[in-house]
Formats: C-alpha cells, structure tokens, sequence
C-alpha cells in the first residue's frame, strides 16, 4: 500500500506572488491538487523534505501550512491517485522518445527533460530506463 504525504496550507491572496511561487513548485515535484490548497506526494524522504522546506516558506509568507502522513482509506479505484502520478511521467517519456527519432533532436535540452521527469516518476515507469537507454545511446554511449 502506497503511503502518502498531504501537505494542506493558506497563504494570503495578497501579493499573489507568494501563492504563484507556492503554486509551481508544487507543480514541479509533481504533486496532485485533491482541492485547492491541498496537495499529495507519495510518502518518501525526498519529497517529506520538500513539503516540509515549502511548509516553512508558507509560514514565511504569513500563511499556514499542516503537513499529515496520510493512508489512503477509500477509494472506488484503488489505483486512481497514483494513475495521477504515473500518466504525465509516461507523457513526458514518450515526448523525449518521440523526439530523440527527430534528425533536430537537442540532447541537451532532452536529457534536461529526462532529469526532471525521473524526478517526478515516483512509482519508477518502465519507461524510464528504455528513455535513459536511448538517450545514452543517442549520446554515443556517454553518461548524461
């Protein structure tokens, strides 16, 4: 069983640019809104410091932030949330095969792709060692 981490906060609505800032960083660890200001992240300890590092910067911010380790007790899927997680990271993978086939391929641009979507594949995609292989190999073999 999957256990998972609810980060709930308040900030206030002025200025927006705290709440903007809250807002994509929660997008770039590839946390899940279940309602506004209450986001989920599996359960590791990467992403327990990440939640507690922006927990304190909500604070920072005059606003609130709780963090629950969380079990999740119902559902009429049992897998929907993590299909949640799992579905952009595949999107991201095949994006980066996809363009490796281009003759105007960027490697560098796509092994940058590559590291922020392994950041974000927390139930470990099967893609993701065939999009490193093939990244490796559209390298010359070399360590990206």
């Amino acid at each position: 069983m999957t256990r998972w981490l609810l980060l709930i906060y308040k900030i206030p609505r002025e200025p927006s640019a705290g709440r903007v800032s809250i807002w994509r960083k929660l997008k770039q660890l590839g946390a899940i809104a279940l309602q506004d200001a209450a986001w989920v992240l599996p359960n590791t300890s990467r992403t327990r410091e990440q939640f507690q590092w922006l927990s304190a910067e909500i604070t920072e911010l005059g606003g609130d932030a709780i963090l629950f380790d969380a079990d999740q007790a119902y559902a009429a899927d049992s897998k929907s949330l993590q299909k949640q997680f799992v579905e952009p990271v595949n999107t991201e993978y095949r994006e980066i095969l996809a363009a490796l086939k281009r003759k105007d391929r960027d490697l560098s641009a796509l092994s940058k792709r590559f590291q922020n979507a392994q950041q974000r594949d927390y139930f470990n995609s099967e893609l993701g060692p065939q999009t490193r292989e093939e990244l490796l190999a559209a390298d010359g073999g070399r360590e990206s």
